[in-house]
C-alpha cells in the first residue's frame, strides 16, 4: 500500500469530474492517491429529482456529508431527510440512495472506503473540466451503460417497482 508521502492538497473546484445523470461528481482523492483505502469526492446534486436510485455496494462503504441544501435519504427501511452538516453512513450491503427534491441544488462529500466506487464514475459517467457546463442528457444507452457496468464493480442497482 503507497499513500503519497507528501500529502494531497485540492484547491476548492479541482480534482477529476464526471457528470453522472445531472449531478457533478469531483473527486478529490482517488485510490491511486490513498493506497486504495479511500477515495472522496464533492457531488452537486441537482434539484428536483437529482441523486442516486436505490442501490448496495458489495464492495465498499459509503459515508455522506451534506455541505449545502437538503437531501432525502434512505438506509435500508429507514427514510429521513438531511440538511447542512448531516453525516450518514451506509456499510457495504445495505441498500441506500439519495434525493435532491428541493429546487435548489444541494452538495455533499461522499467518502468511499475501500476505494474503487471512482472507477465506475470514470467509465460511466462523461468527463468534465468545468463546473459551469450544463449536465449532459441521460440517453437510453448511457442508463443500459450504467446497469451493464454496475454488476462488474459489486453495486446493486434496484429497478423501480413496476405498477
Amino acid at each position: 500500500m503507497t499513500i503519497n508521502p507528501n500529502g494531497i492538497v485540492r484547491e476548492p473546484g479541482r480534482g477529476i469530474s464526471f457528470w453522472f445523470d445531472r449531478d457533478l461528481y469531483t473527486f478529490k482523492t482517488v485510490g491511486e492517491d490513498t493506497g486504495q483505502a479511500y477515495a472522496l469526492c464533492e457531488v452537486i446534486v441537482a434539484p428536483q429529482g437529482g441523486g442516486t436510485p436505490p442501490h448496495r455496494h458489495s464492495h465498499e462503504n459509503e459515508s455522506f456529508y451534506v455541505l449545502e441544501g437538503k437531501l432525502e435519504f434512505q438506509l435500508d427501511e429507514q427514510f429521513l431527510v438531511a440538511t447542512s452538516g448531516t453525516f450518514l453512513c451506509s456499510p457495504k450491503g445495505q441498500l441506500h440512495r439519495f434525493t435532491n427534491t428541493s429546487v435548489t441544488p444541494a452538495k455533499l462529500l461522499i467518502w468511499v472506503t475501500p476505494a474503487g466506487f471512482e472507477k465506475f464514475i470514470a467509465e460511466v459517467g462523461k468527463a468534465t473540466n468545468s463546473q459551469l457546463s450544463a449536465a449532459p442528457s441521460l440517453s437510453p444507452s448511457d442508463l443500459e451503460k450504467i446497469l451493464a457496468t454496475a454488476p462488474k464493480y459489486g453495486i446493486e442497482i434496484i429497478p423501480p417497482a413496476s405498477t
